[in-house]
């Protein structure tokens, strides 16, 4: 039969060869292509592995300000959500208390002589079927009127509250898929980085530490080009702070130098950039938003020559990256998953402005 007949064996040899080498360059090609940003150009110098490092961790910090501001709104969310339903059940047990009453003036009256149609509507187990017939209890007149429009209210505000927690919750779910989002770019954009930083030998590791440079060698070499006299102590920041509560923050900011950077963190042992100032200013008793886009808001903006200890600057055109100012034109920040909280050049990246909170 032709179905079992056996296949006829094809020499390796000539065009078959020729095709089978072009799928193995092919398969090769796209392995290199997908594998990965650590297996893609491989010739990238370390200047040029730093600067792609750079984009990766701002992209990724642009992401994790996304992500603050989406879990902000999904926290208010089911706090809202838990209010709710909190509500609703607090006016369910006021509902059956007076459901009850009304059962038991009901149940007289029936042995003195009938139930009045107002009793059978006040006490329906279905909302919508009482609802319905309000209209009714309202023409019939009866002794106990005022209390069967009072339990009509409370099922109105019963399913009032239930159709305003099926709303929160729909905003809920909106958001947890926004978060999930935001994270899945996160992770990757951190991914990449971390990829093409092992690519690194240890020493220009050590040089380039952070985007910006900001530590050992070239933190000095640029504070050496700004002309700055070194670094600014505590004491002298606080001191120069406009108010207690901005000297407050400073302080807190100075405490935490060498924490590491985790992003979505807010403290006490880890922070990103908005966390780290968030944190600061709790702890000095000043309520700030979670994200860099709206604590830019949070106060009134100052000129660069106007910046006093703790203010916040704000680093580029999408207001990703947030620090505390303390001074010299140095301020302190949460920089990168590659790099902990620390002292920097105020000029470490784009700088876009600052606001005074406190």
């Amino acid at each position: 039969m032709a179905a079992h007949r056996k296949p006829r064996q094809r020499s390796l040899g000539g065009h078959t060869v020729r095709t089978a080498a072009t799928f193995a360059l092919a398969g090769a090609a796209t392995a290199t292509g997908f594998d990965g940003t650590g297996h893609a150009d491989p010739q990238l110098t370390p200047d040029q592995v730093k600067a792609k490092v750079d984009k990766l961790y701002q992209e990724a910090e642009v992401a994790t300000e996304k992500y603050n501001g989406a879990k902000e709104k999904a926290d208010r969310a089911q706090e809202n959500l838990e209010e709710l339903r909190d509500q609703a059940a607090r006016r369910t047990e006021r509902l059956n208390s007076a459901q009850d009453e009304l059962g038991s003036l009901a149940a007289a009256q029936y042995r003195g002589g009938g139930m009045d149609s107002s009793w059978q509507l006040a006490l329906s187990a279905d909302p919508d079927q009482y609802l319905d017939g309000a209209a009714l209890a309202e023409r019939v007149g009866s002794r106990h009127s005022a209390d069967v429009a009072s339990v009509r209210k409370q099922l109105l505000e019963i399913e009032r509250l239930r159709g305003a927690a099926r709303v929160e919750l729909g905003t809920l779910k909106t958001r947890q898929t926004q978060l999930k989002r935001h994270k899945k770019t996160v992770t990757s954009k951190l991914a990449d980085a971390r990829q093409l930083l092992g690519r690194l030998t240890t020493e220009d590791r050590a040089r380039f530490d952070t985007p910006g440079g900001t530590a050992g060698h070239a933190s000095r070499s640029s504070a050496s080009q700004r002309g700055l006299t070194g670094p600014v102590s505590p004491a002298s920041a606080t001191a120069d702070a406009p108010n207690s509560r901005a000297a407050a923050a400073v302080s807190y900011a100075y405490s935490k130098i060498g924490s590491p950077y985790v992003w979505g963190a807010t403290g006490p042992s880890a922070f990103d950039c908005s966390g780290l100032t968030l944190a600061a200013y709790r702890a000095a008793g000043v309520s700030l938003p979670r994200t860099t886009y709206s604590q830019i808001n949070a106060g009134r903006r100052v000129d660069r020559s106007e910046l006093r200890p703790g203010d916040l600057v704000f680093y580029y055109s999408g207001i990703s990256h947030v620090g505390i100012y303390i001074g010299n034109s140095q301020m302190i920040h949460a920089p990168n998953p590659s790099a902990p909280v620390r002292v920097a050049p105020l000029d470490e990246m784009p700088y876009v402005g600052a606001t005074r909170v406190a």
